[in-house]
């Protein structure tokens, strides 16, 4: 069964925001840790770059100047 790539994404998205764990009589919040946050946004933003269209590629005409 297909899933939606978007959904899936946004649910990390949220997931990443959200702390790790939490206590509510006991008021303790523990967050998710950087390595875990920095790798997910690494994730999230090659999933971003490989569908854009030209895979990072530009090309150009590099024509000097004073040449005929």
């Amino acid at each position: 069964m297909p899933t939606d790539s978007s959904s899936d994404d946004d649910a990390l998205r949220e997931s990443a925001k959200q702390p790790a764990k939490v206590s509510v009589d006991g008021q303790s919040v523990e967050q998710h840790s950087l390595k875990d946050q920095i790798e997910a946004d690494r994730y999230l933003a090659s999933k971003d770059a490989a569908r854009k269209p030209g895979l990072g590629v530009k090309f150009a005409k590099i024509v000097p100047p004073g040449s005929v």
